[in-house]
């Protein structure tokens, strides 16, 4: 049967209804899904070394000679050898294969063959490990440019790239979508060259043509999905509200507020007072004092007349918001409610209800507040908080709460420094303002990198912290002991088990907690309210605090295989410390042998910036792991690289906005499959042209 893009994955040959559930679970459901899943990296597998003169380590293509019929062996229950001896002019090479069983019929003595792994040496007798291997002449994986995949459990590498092989004659069916012009003009290849290219390139040069196309394709289309959300924001009217002394307001903080912490302010008093919605993302590093600016923004909001809504990604989050804003805020008036999933139907209705009539000027709230019942009587400002944690249709879902008023102003805060390069593309449709000096008074954390001989050291040190009235994080990579990810791996600190070992063996007389993203939302809420309240004194947690409540009493946090987080991450991790007037510290633990590795960490060690941090992670790993999770709403990125791709990110937004210009609604015949591919694209906000 002949394959076409629709085809189902059981249709290739050697895949079940089985092996079709795990590519399932790559977003792989059909020939044209398997198309799009390009590779994370090159192997070039085109040289071919003779068995003396292969380097030792990489792993290298040899051609040889089966000198004798495979030898098989089985060990114990569930494992067998299988062993052959292979010759070439220079000398013998002894090949092992684990647990596979069919080589002993694949190989035959006397045939030539090419076989593909890393050689290793024992005096003279050179070896090698579960090698790929292919008759001479018959080549498919060998002797050319190899693709490496993102895989997950169950899926090889060699299997996807023949499952990829199977599907690349259906690339001719692949519809050109970029409109001639700008093919032309920017010099890309066409659509059937570069996914053929990207999956199996000819050469380097056809590769770099084909990667150039794609990756001018995808921030093209991101670029104009959010040129024409910003357009059409820019276009529309909004709600401008009276000016008024910031003197005023600042009145009402504890505080003096930092240079930045004003400057950012005095920009939102210009988008609030302007004529357009205002649609800004206020950009600060951990306790950069971020919630002093949307608390200035819902102060000038009340003073209008106007309602205020601030979402929270947790329900303790908005607690914490609630009790620090309604604090600030009453002295002027401002009435302040709270509306989370937690409160009883009776305080749920009772909020809704003041809200409904006016009475609210300020509602804080979780999902909750885009719930339906939820009505404002004059919404006026929506503020997100951590915004990677809520969808571009969340956002769209809140603000369609303004009802037949104008659209409201949308303030969007968070934490996660982000290169600019970075921001341009995730936050294309926000202006942005950066609060880029931390107040007086945060206590630096001081932050080190161990290794496994100091772990005792360390444990003396977590209980010495406590001793003093102090509490403790401790973070760990995983859930469970095992990962799920293909191999185990032994040195993973996973929180059941190591927070079991740390209560019975190492703390038993200490209040341990268990935190991580398995839990209930409403367990999860209680641990962390214990926690906030003193009443656990080390928390073993994953990183689901890393955007959390403030505990003013956490001293110390402890990172478990470090080297396994992304630096953005580690330094939100240690934005949980510091938060109090006492002494703070984060040690990041590793058995790593790796320089890069432990180069990286040092890195967060030498430097408290966020944004220095956040441009040497986008370097180091690239923008796809940059949050630890996709963005939510937004096309994720499946070539472009934002470090390497910054001249062509300009180029392909340059593009964007030519198009956008001649053709604003994109109702020309030629640029109707733009318009299909952005809708598709931005799926999440399917009312993006209409």
């Amino acid at each position: 049967m002949e394959l076409s893009l629709d085809s189902p994955m059981t249709q290739l040959s050697g895949v079940g209804e089985e092996r079709a559930k795990k590519l399932a679970k790559l977003g792989i459901e059909t020939a044209g899904d398997l198309l799009s899943h390009y590779p994370r990296d090159y192997e070039d597998r085109r040289q071919i070394c003779s068995i003396r003169q292969a380097p030792l380590g990489p792993r290298v293509c040899i051609s040889a000679m089966a000198a004798e019929h495979p030898r098989r062996t089985r060990i114990r229950k569930g494992l067998e050898l299988v062993q052959v001896k292979v010759v070439d002019h220079t000398g013998t090479l002894y090949l092992t294969f684990f647990n596979q069983g069919y080589v002993e019929r694949a190989i035959r003595a006397g045939e030539e063959y090419i076989f593909f792994g890393a050689v290793e040496e024992q005096g003279r007798r050179r070896s090698m490990t579960n090698p790929i291997f292919e008759r001479a002449g018959r080549q498919t994986v060998t002797g050319r440019i190899m693709p490496v995949y993102p895989l997950t459990a169950g899926i090889s590498n060699h299997l996807m790239a023949s499952l990829v092989l199977q599907v690349l004659p259906c690339a001719r069916e692949i519809a050109e979508t970029l409109p001639q012009s700008v093919r032309q003009e920017h010099r890309l290849a066409a659509a059937e060259f570069s996914v053929q290219n990207i999956h199996f390139p000819e050469n380097e040069s056809a590769l770099e043509l084909a990667r150039r196309r794609l990756t001018f394709e995808e921030l093209f289309y991101l670029s104009v999905g959010l040129t024409h959300l910003k357009d059409r924001r820019q276009g529309s009217a909004g709600r401008p509200l009276a000016p008024r002394p910031v003197e005023e307001f600042l009145d009402l903080l504890p505080f003096r507020p930092t240079g930045a912490q004003r400057r950012v302010m005095e920009e939102v008093a210009r988008d609030l007072t302007g004529e357009r919605p205002m649609n800004r993302l206020v950009q600060g590093d951990v306790g950069s004092g971020k919630t002093a600016v949307a608390a200035f923004a819902s102060w000038l909001v009340a003073r209008g007349g106007g309602q205020t809504a601030l979402m929270a990604p947790t329900e303790v989050l908005a607690e914490q918001h609630y009790r620090t804003l309604s604090g600030l805020l009453a002295p002027a008036g401002v009435q302040v409610g709270l509306l989370t999933g937690g409160l009883s139907a009776r305080e749920k209705r009772k909020t809704r209800d003041a809200l409904a009539a006016g009475e609210l000027d300020l509602v804080i709230g979780t999902h909750a507040l885009i719930s339906r019942g939820v009505e404002f009587r004059d919404l006026a400002l929506m503020v997100a908080d951590e915004q990677h944690r809520f969808g571009v249709s969340q956002r769209a879902a809140l603000a369609a709460k303004g009802g037949d008023m104008a659209p409201p102003h949308v303030l969007v805060m968070s934490a996660t420094p982000i290169p600019r390069t970075l921001a341009l593309i995730i936050y294309g449709d926000l202006d942005i303002s950066v609060i880029d000096q931390r107040p007086p008074g945060r206590t630096p954390v001081a932050t080190y990198v161990i290794r496994e001989d100091k772990r005792q050291r360390m444990y003396r040190f977590v209980r010495q912290q406590v001793e003093e009235g102090r509490q403790v994080y401790i973070i760990c990579p995983a859930v469970e002991e095992d990962p799920g990810e293909g191999e185990p791996l032994p040195d993973l600190k996973a929180v059941k088990a190591h927070a079991e070992q740390l209560q019975q063996k190492t703390f038993p007389d200490l209040r341990l907690g268990i935190l991580h993203g398995k839990m209930r939302p409403r367990e999860k809420e209680e641990t962390m309210a214990a926690f906030a309240r003193g009443e656990i004194q080390i928390l073993v947690s994953t990183t689901v605090v890393e955007v959390g409540v403030d505990v003013p009493n956490a001293s110390l946090i402890v990172v478990e295989n470090a080297d396994r987080f992304g630096l953005s991450q580690l330094h939100q991790l240690r934005g949980r410390v510091g938060r109090g007037q006492h002494p703070s510290y984060c040690v990041l633990v590793t058995s790593s042998r790796s320089p890069e590795a432990l180069q990286r960490l040092r890195t967060l060690a030498a430097t408290a910036d966020g944004f220095q941090i956040a441009e040497e992670d986008l370097k180091l790993r690239g923008p796809g792991d940059f949050f630890g999770d996709r963005q939510h709403g937004l096309p994720q990125l499946k070539v472009a690289s934002l470090t390497g791709d910054v001249a062509l990110l300009r180029e392909a937004q340059d593009a964007a906005r030519a198009l956008l210009a001649e053709d604003p609604r994109l109702s020309r015949p030629e640029n109707q499959p733009v318009l299909r591919r952005v809708r598709q694209l931005f799926s999440d906000t399917p009312d993006i042209f209409n």
